[in-house]
């Protein structure tokens, strides 16, 4: 991701601009010499830019300065450069160049993401824990199950990125303002010729379509709905952190801690889960960052102003630099999160005999008893066995039922009612299913993420 965003490859496709413009052109009737695009295909790469500084430092204006630049290097070329094109032909192109170059790099993370917590989901598909709303006990699911809710969230962030890659389109060759007047001369008033040197560009540099219309620049709303996306990511990655966060102080689920890690520097026995707390830090950032593209498109004069160039060149590459960070660490927690089944095991065992009251009150009815008075009876030992819990002592409900009066039901039979795997529905089917109809084509569609993107290197 760094590389898409370093001065090589911004001023490396400036030039292939330069150059597409200029063969496409020369294709078109306008008399640029061969030799002329022969030296610039042989210096595309070659970037001096310390000479493009001293260039800056004179003229004020970073295009010109590359423009000289490159006519330095192909001076065989430098009559024709840049010949009908404004700032935005190289700068704006670029931008979009980059954005599609980031943002296939960003779904090759998401994929990889999904792949790690699929694997997951499907270890644990079928293992019982406490679900939890409002952070308090509910309804048990599966571990899997839950680790599905993360994944459709990538799924859904998927759509959208490749939603956005499918209808992202080049700026192409337009002037100043957008009315192409500057090439509509070059070509003698011939609008065909105009229209055919716009799709040679647009054709050359990797798009299938430009913008049907633009001021000076694209519309800014194509940065704003590329930064929505990643703020998408952000939001999917940091749910998960937290969830994880939270467990973490159950102790139900850890992210990897690494043999000679060191939780913290007074308490040595901290396993801080400090790769999930970083992937909230970031989301939150991205999340931020994705404002600034809105506010530059509803601030955006007319054909154009210049306020927002600065802006776009801090928001949008630390925008997607911090959502590939966030990427590397969600794939690497997913990839090592540990299940700490026996406390998993436990702390449903805690609280299943409350949720097995229900049955309970069920198979008393079944037996003859009353049903208002049995539910009086379960509510007041309920409420005791809750108090018993609250002053940390065990809640023993089971126990305080079968001695009951009001009971017929044994202590046997209370735990036959109280197994785990009676109260987790068709979770384990529903990841199944999920696994099999929503993700398994999507790792079919992408099978080398790994080897495009690689694993990232987790420093801390």
């Amino acid at each position: 991701m760094e590389a898409v965003f370093a001065p090589a490859f911004r001023f490396g496709t400036w030039r292939r601009l330069w150059l597409a413009l200029a063969e496409s052109q020369r294709e078109l009737g306008l008399e640029i010499p061969e030799a002329a695009l022969e030296e610039m295909r042989s210096h595309l790469d070659d970037l001096d830019l310390e000479g493009a500084a001293e260039y800056e430092k004179r003229f004020r204006h970073d295009v010109m300065a590359h423009v000289h630049l490159f006519g330095d290097a192909a001076p065989a070329a430098r009559p024709i450069l840049h010949l009908g094109a404004t700032s935005a032909y190289v700068g704006d192109n670029t931008d979009l160049i980059q954005h599609r170059a980031a943002m296939q790099l960003v779904r090759s993370r998401v994929v990889g993401c999904i792949r790690a917590l699929s694997a997951f989901a499907q270890r644990y598909r079928d293992l019982p824990t406490l679900a939890y709303t409002h952070f308090q006990p509910a309804q048990p699911t599966t571990v899997g199950k839950r680790a599905t809710l993360w994944i459709q969230d990538l799924l859904l962030d998927l759509e959208d990125i490749e939603h956005r890659l499918g209808t992202l389109r080049m700026r192409g060759v337009r002037g100043t303002t957008g009315t192409q007047a500057s090439f509509l001369q070059l070509f003698d008033g011939d609008h065909e010729k105009v229209e055919a040197l716009d799709r040679a560009v647009c054709t050359r540099m990797g798009f299938a379509e430009t913008y049907p219309v633009s001021g000076q620049t694209y519309t800014r709303k194509v940065d704003q709905q590329l930064l929505a996306c990643l703020a998408g990511i952000a939001a999917s990655a940091s749910k998960m952190a937290n969830d994880i966060r939270l467990l973490a102080h159950l102790r139900e689920l850890e992210e990897p801690f690494e043999e000679s890690q060191i939780g913290s520097s007074a308490m040595p026995y901290k396993r801080n889960p400090m790769r999930s707390e970083r992937i909230n830090a970031l989301a939150r950032h991205v999340i931020t960052l994705s404002q600034d593209p809105a506010h530059t498109a509803a601030t955006q004069w007319l054909e154009r102003s210049l306020d927002d160039s600065a802006n776009k060149r801090l928001s949008t590459p630390d925008a997607y630099m911090a959502t590939d960070a966030i990427l590397v660490l969600m794939e690497n927690v997913a990839s090592g999160l540990r299940v700490n089944e026996h406390v998993v095991q436990s702390n449903l065992a805690l609280h299943l005999p409350f949720m097995a009251m229900e049955g309970v009150l069920m198979e008393e009815v079944s037996r003859g008893g009353d049903r208002q008075e049995l539910h009086e009876a379960i509510r007041r030992q309920a409420l005791a066995a809750a108090r018993r819990m609250n002053e940390g002592e065990a809640p023993a409900l089971f126990s305080h039922v079968a001695d009951d009066p009001a009971f017929s039901i044994s202590r046997e039979e209370l735990d036959a009612l109280a197994r785990p795997e009676a109260f987790i529905g068709r979770a384990p089917q529903q990841v199944d299913a999920f696994l099999i109809r929503e993700v398994a084509p999507v790792l079919e569609r992408y099978p080398d993420t790994e080897q495009t993107v690689g694993t990232g290197d987790i420093r801390v």
